[in-house]
């Protein structure tokens, strides 16, 4: 194994990328000094997605669902990552190797890039999430902190956000959220750049053809908590069920059954609760 450092590995190895470079028990889980604002909605957001997803042509331990968790993919800077506050892999194991959680998604160990990425735009972080296609009116004002210009990128440094996603992963879909302007922004991978995609006037507001799966602005309370969420849907704007939602209909239409038969039992003249 070779150590882990900043520098570029040299291309002089005759043998694959995963079998030479670090995997993910290799490399840091967390790096402090990155920026991002980590509050409730980037918790319980993640969350609806992963508990929404409904993919009819993958079994479950087909994929794997990733939240606030290390990308690295960069096997000549192997420290070089990003950091999705949700994303989406195909053709992988729901376990790592089939075996353990992941601590991070090592794309060379991987072998496949996210299929779909999911950035919450907070304070500090729009310009990154957004890279060119960043305007003024994307700004995310910080209610805690002066406002203050972004400092200057120094040399030498990792390519954005966006450049890995588009470049070095080839992410096909990349979409960006703001839960403060209820703002929802569509990326297309084509001819290897991103094209803006114009969104549908209702829901599904973005419509994934490939996946067979909609992605829409849902207005209710999941865990407590109102908001206007992200949530999957299918073709006609009908939202996907959490497993918790899914056993409440449950119970509510076994509770449902019970009376119609308790009804039925005294329409008889028997007692219900004597049987």
């Amino acid at each position: 194994m070779h150590p882990v450092s900043g520098h570029s590995i040299p291309a002089l190895v005759s043998a694959p990328p995963r079998e030479t470079l670090p995997t993910m028990y290799d490399l840091p889980s967390e790096f402090p000094e990155e920026p991002g604002l980590p509050d409730e909605f980037h918790d319980l957001q993640p969350q609806l997605l992963s508990r929404t997803l409904r993919l009819a042509a993958y079994s479950r331990e087909n994929w794997f669902t990733g939240t606030d968790l290390n990308v690295y993919y960069d096997p000549n800077h192997v420290l070089w990552h990003k950091r999705p506050d949700w994303f989406l892999a195909l053709n992988v194991p729901h376990l790592y190797e089939g075996a353990d959680l992941r601590m991070s998604y090592v794309v060379w160990q991987e072998q496949q890039s996210p299929q779909v990425v999911v950035e919450f735009l907070s304070p500090k972080t729009e310009r990154e999430d957004l890279g060119r296609f960043y305007r003024e009116s994307d700004r995310v004002v910080d209610p805690l902190a002066a406002s203050f210009p972004p400092p200057l990128a120094p040399t030498n440094t990792p390519p954005s956000k966006v450049e890995v996603y588009e470049r070095y992963l080839g992410v096909p879909h990349y979409i960006v959220y703001s839960r403060y302007t209820q703002r929802l922004r569509y990326f297309q991978l084509a001819g290897g750049r991103y094209q803006e995609q114009s969104l549908r006037s209702g829901n599904p507001r973005i419509w994934l053809a490939d996946l067979d799966i909609g992605l829409g602005i849902w207005e209710g309370r999941f865990e407590g908590k109102s908001s206007h969420w992200l949530r999957w849907c299918d073709g006609d704007g009908n939202w996907f069920w959490t497993d918790t939602e899914t056993a409440q209909q449950q119970a509510a239409a076994a509770q449902q059954r019970a009376e119609r038969l308790a009804e039925r039992l005294r329409s008889l003249g028997l007692d219900p609760d004597e049987i």
